[in-house]
């Protein structure tokens, strides 16, 4: 464990040699400073664990000095402890005003010092220790969910290339029958068409480009996620939609809006699961949010399926994360709300009074910033 290192700045040698002898006697190595810009120039070299400062120095005093480690992102956390002859509390006031930890007043107690110093080391460690900590925690959790998209990609994958097999193997026992052959390759096709879907999704949670957008109306891009979602889903007006703003029109980008809404759509309807008795419900509202500066359209779709379960609560937007017919399946919800960022909007899920879910999908009217 290397030993702290402490800056001590006085224009007096002999404070400077007093807090020395002290700090070192206690297995704490010292640096000295005579002047406001040897301060600054030491904290460049030698990177101290804590500054012992003192404010009343000629030309650059330790208010300045302070105030300009706190300036730099490299110095900001470095505690300094003030030094000073003024007793007064609007001096105090000053000190701890421009960033510094504690104050201690002259004549010096050396024994006063050297426990405000130690404190402020175990504060010092401390922190680190929870930065790091976080440092760590957000790894796990990267390698967590890189872990998850894997083997949730290789699941998947493994699974359409097995149905393509299959289907294959069957073309060959029925090359004869023309009928059978195109069954199976439709079937075949179908699995291929889900393979390239997923490498879509991949690549629009990867991608960082800004997408071009065009004008749309408003009930085109609604009228082709439904669609979208019931071809899918082989349904016929599954979905309620209430469009007041049907005449509005949006920058978007209609693959991507299309898309994500039909996620959303389908995490809706399977919501319900395989067991459901009854009808099922999904409900798609517009609204609009005024804003000067960046209107927005708000999309609610709800369901009055089993809710977001508790165990998912906080990682529903992870890919892969949860169980079949719950909400957040697949990469669905990953993939929609980085699109909709993407476009400048939003999405968030919240549980819907009654029972069930809400979908959150916010939209800017207008062109984001940068957008084409």
């Amino acid at each position: 464990m290397s030993v702290p290192r402490i800056l001590v700045v006085d224009d007096q040698m002999i404070n400077v040699q007093l807090l020395r002898r002290k700090l070192e006697r206690h297995n704490l190595a010292v640096v000295a400073a005579y002047s406001g810009q040897e301060a600054l120039d030491a904290v460049n070299a030698e990177k101290p664990d804590l500054i012992l400062l003192d404010v009343m120095m000629p030309e650059m005093d330790g208010i300045e000095v302070c105030r300009r480690l706190q300036a730099r992102d490299d110095t900001r956390t470095i505690p300094v402890i003030f030094i000073t002859a003024r007793n007064t509390k609007e001096g105090k006031i000053e000190g701890l005003a421009v960033g510094a930890v504690d104050y201690i007043t002259k004549p010096i107690d050396l024994d006063e010092t050297l426990a405000r110093v130690q404190t402020q080391l175990r504060f010092v460690n401390i922190n680190r220790e929870m930065l790091d900590l976080q440092r760590r925690l957000v790894e796990a959790r990267r390698s967590a969910t890189i872990g998850a998209v894997t083997q949730g990609i290789a699941h998947n994958l493994n699974n359409l290339l097995g149905v393509v097999i299959g289907y294959l193997d069957l073309i060959k026992t029925v090359a004869e029958n023309p009928d059978a052959v195109r069954k199976n390759t439709g079937q075949v096709e179908k699995a291929i068409d889900r393979i390239v879907n997923i490498i879509k999704q991949l690549n629009t949670v990867v991608s960082k480009t800004r997408l071009a957008t065009q004008r749309f109306p408003l009930s085109q891009l609604i009228e082709g996620a439904v669609e979208r979602f019931e071809t899918e889903q082989s349904l016929q007006e599954a979905v309620f939609v209430d469009n007041p703003a049907a005449d509005l029109e949006v920058a978007s980008h209609v693959e991507i809006f299309e898309s994500s809404i039909s996620a959303l759509l389908n995490n809706a309807w399977e919501a319900y699961g395989d067991n459901h008795e009854g009808s099922r419900t999904v409900g798609l509202s517009v609204a609009v949010i005024e804003s000067p500066d960046n209107p927005m359209i708000e999309l609610h779709i709800e369901d009055h399926g089993r809710g977001i379960p508790e165990d998912i609560r906080d990682h529903m937007f992870e890919p892969f994360i949860s169980s079949k017919h719950t909400v957040g399946v697949g990469m669905g919800l990953t993939v929609a709300r980085n699109a909709l960022r993407q476009l400048g909007g939003d999405l968030v899920l919240e549980d819907r009074p009654g029972g069930g879910t809400v979908a959150i999908a916010t939209h800017p009217i207008n062109p984001v910033k940068g957008h084409a």
